[in-house]
């Protein structure tokens, strides 16, 4: 099978690893990848969010299956381009894609698929903003309606603060808090039937003990051995596949990878939000896990084969990622710092770095390009070892002003 994956970022170098490790993938290629994906896939330097370039690139190199990582070449139309093209593509069509895409719509869909989810109102004018602040009170939770690389939603106990991201996004969504303990549930769907993955963690605070502001995600671990039993199939059965159901009915069918994130609040399972793409950073964590070969699965998704009694194989043990991130980030981060030590880093048994934001300078150089720089996911038998691999690994790795942080799984591995 010849795969193309789309994109440039950690998420888009963990499924390249996965697809490199599957033998049943003859030929890799990444558009337009990162200097980490050129070690194990042919990069290519297209626009993903360019249509008309994907199909053409997927069509000069015989691609059997795209697998599009970013949102916003979803949003872009890519999916509905391919598919056009009679090209095998794992992501949906964008008018599907909006379930991330617009906040307000996933929670349309929520409400009529019965969804268990927080209450929410949409708001485009102060005069609803300062309604909707009033009715849920503090901590209060604004979200940007459209997409905001995962950094358009702010929680915080002060209304100014609130009122002022309201006014800078224009249309957003605004609703009670949830509280409890996130979870991230990625299934796989092909239109009809979903099957899941394995649950993970992530960490959206910029900082240790989840303070600062929010990020694209600091860091990730699976399993969830804390989390109750049944807790994936309860998902599926009243989350995921009444969602797919929905957006079937509206002939929207959903193919790709279907993103819940939960929070499992005192009243029961709830949905914070959907993305239509894998998370970053648990995907490098989830996929690390998976033991069954990732191509068959997502061309199976792509053109409407899936076994919804199929269950992927997973390995024993755990996995944990910790993100270094550019000095600045997520306000402000500084690009174009040379990278060092990844050669040191990669010698910790059990640990390996994937690139995110990265670059070669006009000299060769490995250079930071982005916030999220680099993750580096350890493995071992249990969440503690796993740390220690990741957490080495961090440790040798030199760029000036970059930061991490140092609880990732912390409390999970001390239960």
């Amino acid at each position: 099978m010849r795969v193309l994956v789309l994109g440039s970022g950690g998420r888009e170098h963990a499924l390249a690893r996965a697809l490199h490790r599957d033998p049943a993938v003859s030929a890799l290629h990444c558009g337009p990848g990162n200097p980490g994906t050129a070690q194990i896939a042919v990069n290519h330097q297209i626009d993903p969010a360019d249509p008309t370039a994907v199909v053409e690139l997927a069509e000069r190199l015989a691609i059997d299956l795209v697998v599009v990582g970013p949102e916003v070449v979803l949003m872009a139309g890519a999916g509905d381009a391919l598919r056009a093209a009679g090209i095998a593509c794992f992501g949906p069509d964008r008018e599907a894609a909006r379930i991330e895409g617009s906040k307000a719509f996933a929670k349309e869909i929520m409400q009529a698929a019965g969804v268990p989810t927080a209450t929410a109102r949409v708001c485009e004018t102060p005069e609803q903003v300062d309604a909707a602040l009033e009715e849920f009170g503090a901590p209060y939770v604004v979200k940007d309606d459209g997409l905001a690389a995962g950094k358009g939603v702010v929680v915080t106990d002060d209304r100014a603060e609130a009122a002022a991201h309201a006014a800078a996004c224009g249309r957003v969504v605004i609703e009670e808090y949830l509280d409890g303990p996130e979870v991230s549930l990625f299934a796989l769907c092909d239109g009809e039937h979903a099957v899941p993955l394995l649950p993970a963690q992530d960490f959206k605070r910029a900082y240790d003990g989840d303070e600062g502001p929010n990020t694209g995600g600091m860091g990730a671990y699976t399993p969830l051995r804390w989390a109750p039993p049944g807790l994936v199939e309860e998902v599926m059965a009243s989350v995921v596949q009444p969602a797919v159901d929905e957006l079937r009915r509206r002939e929207l069918p959903y193919v790709g990878v279907l993103y819940a994130g939960l929070a499992l609040t005192s009243r029961g399972v709830r949905v914070v939000e959907f993305n239509a793409r894998f998370g970053d950073p648990e995907t490098q964590v989830v996929l690390d896990r998976l033991a069954t070969p990732l191509a068959g699965l997502l061309h199976a998704c792509a053109v409407g084969g899936l076994d919804p009694a199929f269950r992927p194989a997973w390995h024993d043990g755990a996995a944990v990622t910790v993100v270094v991130a550019a000095e600045g980030y997520p306000a402000a981060p500084v690009k174009g710092d040379v990278i060092e030590g990844l050669d040191e880093a990669a010698q910790v048994p059990d640990a390996y770095v994937l690139h995110a934001g990265t670059a070669l300078d006009a000299e060769g150089r490995l250079v930071s390009s982005g916030g999220r720089v680099l993750s580096v996911v350890g493995t071992g038998a249990d969440l503690a070892a796993a740390r220690t691999a990741a957490y080495e690994a961090a440790g040798r790795i030199r760029l000036r002003g970059s930061h991490h942080r140092s609880d990732i799984a912390l409390k999970a591995a001390t239960r």
